[in-house]
């Protein structure tokens, strides 16, 4: 039976969803500024292993995972420029524009590492309405005022009634400790009231009417309206980045709790981080490398480009709760164990099947089951899968056999786990996502004009072609019938 650690517990718990058959989860999504690195990776993996493994065990899924385009500022959750206003302004675009063309990046970036879309992908901007009627309900509850034509709210109130920081494990005391004073924050009763709608300044280029000013809503505000929309006033998971739990997370229970009178998620889940140096990775340090970067090997940190799909085996090799490290030798050792899982994978679907097994290949689909329902515990699959590899090179190398059941019981469970569960692609594809077969076929394009050079012998052609290539990285081979080609 599934087990998920329950961030809000702080235990494993047996998942029992609120509907019958039926889970919705809600993830918080990205801010749509800048190209996404391995910072945001991390998480989009981690939660479509979680969608996947839900899927497998039979549960019908509502995966909503939003898109942040407005009302995320840059010195805090409550002050300072919108971060996509920023952008629009210094490129002198329109906001929407930097939307699109990092969301589209973004789209693509994710179908690269094999992530599932979600079911639905709200984006903030389009649901100001909701947004805008949920800080009406705190308000006509009496947890928030309205200042200077902006709306807070009032957290010593609310801490009144609830209980403030059960998800960060702080209490109001040391929160009022921690807070930086900020330009603007004159406004406010107490420094911790945080934002649920912004009055804009003239300059503003981002603003909707409401019934308090012109203006955008707070940053914390999207969640909580938009995951009520779609899931309801209770829903089973919410999840993201360990960075979250506070002050987003925090607030979104606080905003729930104050407009419907209960909290609204029944399991919180985080990832934690990836760090460089020790160092968490992300934008306000400016330390990140974008997947752009790790796909084509430009940056300083890298000395070679990464496949997706090493990407995306380097960070299930870890446990989702666990902090992982970048360095290069990291992913390089990475991208060897993917090569290896890759080829058991490619020998596994050539093996012939015997009257009878010598090898062993144990009960690997109840250890593969135990480990997921483990709180998702990928890092035992692997190991798991990397066992059951040695029986199917012994076999391929002739000093073994496997049976008929066997070798498709291994196959079975080799599919199910690293390709539908942990999403693995094995099976010969280059993580071209929907463009595959065009990759492939402008390659035997340029093979096919390489060989008709050869028959006309223009040999600088069919040289010029042939060390082109292998200076790209495919391996050449001339055989009797043309030719065969690996990257």
């Amino acid at each position: 039976m599934l087990q998920i650690y329950n961030t809000l517990s702080r235990q494993k718990e047996i998942f029992r969803p609120l509907h019958e058959g039926h889970v919705g989860m809600y993830v918080c999504g990205p801010t749509v500024y800048g190209d996404a690195h391995l910072g945001h990776a991390r998480p989009a993996i981690t939660f479509d292993l979680l969608y996947r493994y839900l899927q497998h065990l039979g549960y019908k899924v509502r995966y909503v995972r939003n898109i942040t385009d407005v009302g995320h500022l840059e010195h805090d959750a409550d002050e300072g420029e919108d971060k996509i206003a920023k952008k629009a302004r210094l490129e002198q675009l329109e906001p929407m524009e930097v939307v699109q063309y990092f969301t589209n990046r973004y789209h693509r970036d994710m179908e690269l590492l094999n992530v599932l879309p979600p079911s639905i992908e709200p984006h903030a901007s389009g649901h100001i309405i909701e947004q805008i009627a949920f800080v009406q309900k705190i308000m006509d509850k009496g947890y928030a005022y309205v200042s200077n034509g902006s709306v807070y709210m009032d957290v010593e109130k609310y801490a009144k009634d609830y209980p403030y920081g059960k998800l960060s494990g702080r209490n109001l005391e040391d929160i009022v400790t921690e807070t930086r004073e900020l330009d603007g924050q004159q406004e406010k009763k107490h420094s911790f009231d945080f934002a649920l709608w912004k009055k804009a300044a003239p300059e503003h280029i981002m603003h909707w009417p409401s019934p308090w000013s012109e203006g955008f809503p707070g940053w914390h505000m999207e969640c909580s309206a938009m995951g009520t929309k779609y899931l309801g006033e209770q829903f089973d998971i919410h999840g993201g980045g360990m960075d979250l739990m506070f002050p987003h997370h925090e607030a979104e229970i606080a905003q729930s709790c104050a407009a419907l009178g209960h909290d609204s998620v029944h399991y919180w889940m985080h990832n934690n981080m990836i760090t460089i140096a020790g160092k968490k990775m992300g934008k306000s340090y400016n330390n990140f490398i974008t997947l752009e970067q790790f796909f084509e090997g430009k940056h300083e940190l890298l000395e070679q480009p990464f496949s997706p799909m090493t990407i995306r085996f380097f960070i299930l090799q870890a446990h989702y709760r666990s902090t992982v490290d970048f360095s290069n030798d990291a992913l390089v050792a990475a991208e060897k164990g993917l090569a290896r899982l890759t080829e058991a994978y490619q020998r596994l679907m050539k093996l012939q099947a015997s009257a009878t097994s010598t090898v062993e290949i144990g009960n690997l689909r109840e250890r593969c089951q135990e480990a997921m329902d483990d709180d998702l515990n990928s890092p035992i699959v692997i190991s798991h899968l990397f066992d059951s590899a040695r029986a199917i090179n012994t076999v391929f190398d002739g000093k073994g056999t496997i049976s008929e059941a066997d070798l498709k019981e291994l196959r079975e469970v080799w599919k199910t786990y690293a390709m539908d569960i942990l999403g693995l692609q094995l099976d010969g594809a280059q993580d071209a996502g929907a463009g595959m077969d065009a990759y492939k076929g402008a390659i035997d394009m340029l093979l096919n004009m390489r060989l008709e050079a050869k028959r006309n012998k223009d040999w600088a052609t069919s040289d010029k072609i042939r060390n082109e290539l292998t200076a790209l990285g495919f391996t050449i081979k001339d055989t009797k019938d043309g030719f065969e080609w690996s990257l």
